[in-house]
């Protein structure tokens, strides 16, 4: 059976869930969080170690001004009400992606919560926020310079202390990787639903995990 360490979510299809039901993409938004909360218990409860979100990626800037605004205040909203939560329940929160552009309320609040739950250690949670796979491997290859080789420069990525994900879910019918996590999902599982995010449940989470338990992973070999 395989091992299962990690699992990343594209998160796709939020707009198009609100618009179908005439009520907007921000409703769509609002309620792909709450799916992300439900996933996150049932990953707890599923005894999956580590789970990672793609929640805006650099490419995302381009969207509407409002919709931006949205978007992190929901997130700001989000902490503020749910914190208490995290903890109780002994969620630890890393964000990865650029911090530093984003605006400084939205930055702090996010630097704020990683840093409450450094401790927790029932799940670890990764938020891709201002993430672009590409930037973060140039980055990495700039911080080596020289003698690079694939263990200093996974040194210098954005899951350095994580081991990568064996699963990649995408919702929403597009079939493609939208430059997200491209070094770590090299060997990853990956499935493409139909389905919109905010239809998303733990039962089709678990049906994508029993299909990856009866998978032969070879890595290269026979």
């Amino acid at each position: 059976m395989n091992k299962l360490n990690h699992v990343a979510f594209i998160m796709d299809g939020n707009g198009r869930w609100g618009k179908k039901r005439n009520k907007g993409r921000n409703f769509g938004h609002l309620n792909g969080v709450k799916t992300v909360k439900k996933i996150v218990e049932s990953s707890i409860g599923l005894k999956i170690p580590i789970v990672t979100f793609y929640v805006f990626s650099t490419e995302n800037w381009k969207r509407p001004k409002t919709e931006i605004n949205f978007l992190f205040n929901l997130i700001l909203n989000y902490f503020k009400k749910e914190l208490n939560d995290i903890l109780s329940n002994n969620i630890k929160i890393n964000i990865i992606g650029k911090l530093s552009k984003l605006p400084p309320k939205i930055r702090t609040s996010l630097q704020q919560v990683v840093k409450l739950t450094k401790n927790c250690n029932k799940i670890i949670v990764n938020l891709a926020i201002n993430y672009g796979s590409r930037d973060e491997i140039v980055n990495a290859a700039s911080k080596v310079k020289k003698n690079i080789s694939l263990k200093s420069f996974e040194k210098n990525i954005y899951t350095k202390n994580l081991p990568d994900p064996e699963i990649l879910i995408r919702t929403g019918g597009h079939k493609r990787l939208s430059n997200f996590m491209l070094w770590q999902l090299a060997y990853a599982e990956i499935y493409f639903l139909d389905k919109l995010w905010p239809d998303f449940t733990k039962k089709d989470l678990v049906n994508v995990i029993n299909n990856y338990k009866k998978i032969k992973r070879n890595f290269g070999s026979i």
